[in-house]
């Protein structure tokens, strides 16, 4: 097995030098995946994401937005207009995550069929 790093080195050290934890930082919010996913499509409104996971709180989608803008996935642009319009779309890196996104769905598919097959 390869070491990248020092076993006794934490996720924040490793932040920028490991692919591998440099990756799962930027994706480690429960919904990070979801959210660059619903965002492939273009640009979309702050309740429109919201509606699209309903289980999702306004607090926890707001954070969730931050954290992607100020990692450089999203791009958050805000519309001069009565009420404020604020549209959320994938950065140039963001939209670099797409065949991560797509070998995640053909993954989760794969382990979905394995767990209909071993229940039956």
């Amino acid at each position: 097995m390869k070491q990248l790093f020092e076993t006794d080195s934490t996720m924040e050290e490793r932040f920028g030098k490991c692919p591998y934890a440099t990756a799962q930082s930027l994706i480690s919010g429960k919904w990070a995946i979801l959210i660059l996913h619903y965002l492939e499509d273009g640009p979309i409104r702050f309740n429109e994401l919201q509606r699209c996971m309903p289980k999702m709180t306004h607090a926890t989608l707001s954070v969730q937005l931050k954290a992607l803008v100020d990692n450089g996935l999203v791009e958050r642009k805000q519309y001069e207009a009565i009420p404020p319009r604020v549209e959320y779309s994938l950065t140039d890196m963001g939209r670099k995550f797409h065949p991560v996104i797509e070998a995640l769905q053909n993954w989760g598919q794969d382990y979905i069929d394995f767990l209909r097959t071993n229940k039956e």
